[in-house]
C-alpha cells in the first residue's frame, strides 16, 4: 500500500509536470491516495476502502474504459524493439497501473489482518466507493470536464 500509493502520487506529479492543464486534477486526485496512506497506516479500515476504491476504479478504467494502459504497453514494446522511448507521457500509464495494483493488494492484505471485521463493513465499502468515485467525478468536473466521458464507458466496458 505504501509503495503503491507513493508510486502513484509520484506518477501523478510527473504527469502534472508534463501537462500543465491537468495539474489541479492530479493535485486533488493525489489527496485520495494521501487519505489512503494516512488512514491505512493507522490501521483505519476507511483508508483501505478508499485505496481499493480509488485504485480499483483507476485500474478498471485503464483496462476497460480508455486506452491509456494499452498505449503505455505499446510504448514499452516499441522501446524494447527500437531502444527509444518516443512517448513517455503514454509509457507512464504502466507504472501508474502497477502502483495502483500495489495499493489494491496492500489495502486488501492490511484489511485481512484486522482483528475485527464487522458485517457492517459490507455496507461501508460500497458507500466509500460511491463517495470516492463522486470525489473523482467532481475533481474532473471542476478541472477537466472533457474526462467525464469516461464514466459512461465505465458502465459499458470493452477492451480497447
Amino acid at each position: 500500500m505504501l509503495v503503491g500509493g507513493c508510486g502513484f502520487i509520484l506518477v501523478l506529479g510527473v504527469s502534472a509536470y508534463w501537462e500543465a492543464d491537468i495539474r489541479w486534477l492530479h493535485f486533488f486526485q493525489a489527496w485520495m491516495y494521501i487519505a489512503t496512506l494516512g488512514l491505512g497506516l493507522r490501521g483505519n479500515r476507511w483508508g483501505y476502502f478508499i485505496g481499493v476504491s480509488a485504485a480499483g476504479l483507476w485500474n478498471y478504467a485503464a483496462i476497460f474504459a480508455n486506452t491509456f494502459l494499452w498505449a503505455g504497453l505499446e510504448q514499452i514494446s516499441r522501446w524494447i524493439h527500437t531502444g527509444q522511448l518516443a512517448r513517455p507521457d503514454l509509457f507512464i500509464a504502466v507504472p501508474a497501473w502497477l502502483s495502483n495494483l500495489l495499493v489494491i493488494i496492500g489495502c486488501l492484505w492490511a484489511y485481512s489482518r484486522l482483528a475485527k471485521k464487522p458485517l457492517s463493513d459490507a455496507g461501508r465499502f460500497p458507500v466509500c466507493f460511491a463517495l470516492t468515485t463522486g470525489f473523482f467525478a467532481l475533481d474532473m468536473a471542476l478541472f477537466q470536464p472533457r474526462y467525464l466521458a469516461l464514466f459512461p464507458r465505465l458502465l459499458h466496458p470493452h477492451l480497447p
